[in-house]
């Protein structure tokens, strides 16, 4: 009988405990910013400990070093005297729909969100990758751009409509477009930070760039609340008839650039067109996604791709890229509980890769 216990990440923060497969997961503990999520969470390890008495094979985790959820997982498993198995953000995501739809691969796992640390050291967020069991690589994902002022940049879209111009090629638009409405001093600061590479960590996360998309168009210069750009964008989109289907991503190894849409959205934004513009962002990011996706699963003969990550909430965005695939005779799986999309369901995937990693381990010795 193999135990495997998972802390989850940061956000929408869920423990969870697989047994030989059978996954209890522990309440919602919200995001870990907080003392009182960060008990719950340590409570829950608590909890799920005593179902085997206290024994796991090992404690699972995200790649991220920062987060209480790591923490506890390390201490737990020195505790024990167990492995600590570091997970990949978005191949938790991939992992956790292969274990709900009992698959080991390979697939074609397709994540978009906000945020993961990244193999490389890098903030993740949009990602076609191929899984199998355990093993793991990034066959493609969507252009980085730059995040002015780091973490600061995804609570204001409009510095990400400032790197989305920057990547454009146009930074010396950023202060005569943004000024008026952040001021001159803030948008020259946040030129000067794309301009010098100064605190501007790249990401190629679909949130940001659904946050720039806002951004451009007009609809968003800070947010109150997680993904309210998006959500904004989102429901702009709904019934909205795409009138720019010339403009389109273009795809090379992999590279989904969204560079001709976003100067697309320039234009449609300086005319106050944000539903049309709102309208062909979707399209365009579902289609590049989908081309890309495709092309992963010829070379390497899958038909499977998975997908997770909270921009599937978007019901717009998931619609699009689901018809899409299975016009190119794919067959694209999810959750099937909406919330499993999000960091909610990561546990289930840690855990599930740890199982893998675990057999292999025991597969060479």
């Amino acid at each position: 009988m193999s135990s495997i216990l998972a802390t989850g990440a940061f956000l929408k923060n869920v423990a969870g405990l697989s047994v030989d497969g059978r996954f209890t997961a522990s309440a919602l503990h919200g995001d870990l910013g907080t003392p009182e999520a960060c008990v719950a969470l340590e409570a829950s390890v608590a909890a799920l400990l005593e179902r085997v008495d206290g024994r796991v094979d090992a404690v699972a985790h995200d790649l991220h070093p920062d987060f209480h959820s790591t923490r506890v997982a390390l201490a737990l498993a020195a505790e024990l005297g167990v492995p600590a198995v570091a997970v990949q953000h978005h191949v938790a995501h991939v992992a956790a729909v292969m274990a709900e739809h009992r698959l080991d691969g390979p697939v074609i796992g397709l994540a978009l969100d906000g945020f993961g640390l990244g193999d490389d050291g890098g903030a993740w967020g949009g990602e076609i990758l191929w899984v199998d069991g355990a093993q793991h690589r990034r066959v493609g994902h969507l252009p980085p751009l730059g995040l002015p002022g780091a973490d600061r940049a995804a609570q204001e879209p409009w510095r990400m409509a400032a790197a989305a111009l920057h990547a454009l090629g146009r930074g010396a638009e950023i202060e005569a477009r943004l000024a008026p409405a952040v001021g001159a001093t803030a948008a020259r600061t946040v030129c000067s930070l794309l301009q010098r590479g100064l605190n501007c960590p790249q990401t190629t996360s679909a949130g940001r760039w659904f946050d720039a998309a806002a951004g451009l168009l007009g609809l968003s210069v800070r947010q109150g609340h997680e993904a309210e750009a998006a959500i904004a964008l989102e429901q702009l989109a709904r019934g909205q008839a795409d009138e720019d289907p010339a403009v389109a991503a273009t795809l090379h190894a992999g590279l989904v650039d969204l560079r001709p849409v976003a100067a697309r959205l320039v234009e449609l934004g300086e005319r106050g067109e944000a539903a049309r513009g709102a309208a062909l962002f979707h399209r365009a990011l579902a289609d590049g996604l989908v081309a890309a996706s495709a092309a992963a699963c010829r070379d390497a003969g899958i038909r499977r791709v998975v997908l997770g990550g909270g921009c599937f909430f978007n019901r717009v965005l998931s619609a699009r890229i689901e018809a899409g695939l299975a016009a190119h005779d794919l067959e694209p799986l999810r959750p099937a509980a909406l919330a499993d999309c999000g960091d909610a369901g990561l546990a289930r995937g840690q855990c599930r890769v740890a199982e893998r990693r675990l057999a292999e381990m025991m597969e060479t010795t």
